[in-house]
C-alpha cells in the first residue's frame, strides 16, 4: 500500500513482468516519491485499475495517464463515463463488474462492492499460485465479497471508523449517516465480524486500511483485529496502512 485513507489511495502489485497500480488518488509527484520508497519507478507501471470514481481514488489519474507512456487504465464501463481526463486521451480498457480479465501475467477477478459510487468494485489478483484481495470502501461485507476473498495469501480490508468515535466526532449528521450506511464504509465492528466468521486465508497476511483520521485510530484497529484473530488462533501478519507513508512490502 502506497497510501490509504480519505486523502488518497494507491497500491502497487508487481510480478517479474507486470506492474499494476490499484487506484491513483495521489498527485503524480507524490505517487512517484512513494514508488521510489518501495524501490519502484513510475515508468515501469503497466496499468492502473480503478475501484471507483471518488476523488481520493482517482485524483492523480489524468496526470498519470499523460506522464506514463503506454500505461493502460482499466475501469468498469459505468465508472469510465464518470471520469474526466482534461486534455488527455488515455489508453482505456473497460470491463463489466464481475468479470475476470488479464493484465500482463496477472489474472484479475472483479466483484461488486456496496458503496455510494456509480459502479464500485473490489479485485482479487492471481499470479504464480498467489491470490491477493483488495476490498475497501464497502458499507458491509456481502455474501459475494465473502466468497471472492476466500483463500487469499494477502488481503487489504477496510477498517474505516470506530462507531462511537464517529457518533461524537466532528462530521455533520448527514455525513455520519452516510458513513454508517450499507453503502458507506466498513466499521471496526464490521471488520471484526468478518475476521471472526469469514476470514479464510491461504497464508494469512492482513492489511487494514482506509482508516478515518477523525473517527478511528490505528491502536484501536489493531486491538479489535487482534482480538478476532486470537479467538480463531490465527497467526496472522497484521499491518495497519497509513495515509502518510507506504506499508512494508509483502513478497511471495
Amino acid at each position: 500500500m502506497l497510501a490509504s485513507g480519505s486523502s488518497g489511495n494507491a497500491a502497487l502489485l508487481a510480478t517479474e513482468k507486470t506492474r499494476i497500480l490499484v487506484d491513483a488518488g495521489l498527485s503524480f509527484k507524490e505517487l512517484a516519491r512513494r514508488l521510489a520508497l518501495a524501490g519502484e519507478d513510475t515508468a515501469r507501471v503497466n496499468a492502473v485499475l480503478v475501484t471507483h470514481e471518488h476523488s481520493d481514488h482517482v485524483a492523480g489519474l489524468a496526470r498519470l495517464a499523460r506522464k506514463i507512456e503506454n500505461v493502460v487504465i482499466y475501469t468498469t464501463i459505468r465508472t469510465a463515463a464518470a471520469l474526466t481526463w482534461d486534455d488527455c486521451t488515455p489508453r482505456l480498457e473497460t470491463f463489466q463488474a464481475g468479470c475476470r480479465f488479464r493484465v500482463g501475467d496477472v489474472d484479475v477477478d472483479s466483484f461488486t462492492i456496496p458503496h455510494d459510487a456509480i459502479d464500485p468494485v473490489g479485485f482479487c489478483f492471481h499470479a504464480d499460485g498467489i491470490k491477493i484481495g483488495v476490498a475497501t470502501d464497502l458499507g458491509y461485507v456481502t455474501d459475494s465479497v465473502r466468497v471472492h476473498l476466500r483463500g487469499t495469501h494477502a488481503l487489504l480490508l477496510e477498517a474505516n471508523h470506530d462507531l462511537e468515535m464517529l457518533k461524537v466526532g466532528p462530521y455533520p449528521w448527514m455525513v455520519k449517516q452516510r458513513v454508517m450506511s450499507r453503502v458507506g464504509h466498513l466499521s471496526n465492528d464490521g471488520m471484526h465480524d468478518f475476521l471472526l466468521r469469514d476470514f479464510a486465508p491461504a497464508a494469512p497476511n492482513l492489511v487494514l486500511g482506509h482508516l478515518s483520521e477523525h473517527n478511528n485510530h490505528p491502536a484501536i484497529v489493531r486491538l479489535v483485529a487482534s482480538q478476532a484473530l486470537e479467538r480463531r488462533s490465527l497467526e496472522t501478519r497484521l499491518v495497519i496502512a497509513s495515509q502518510k507513508q507506504p506499508t512494508e512490502t509483502f513478497e511471495f
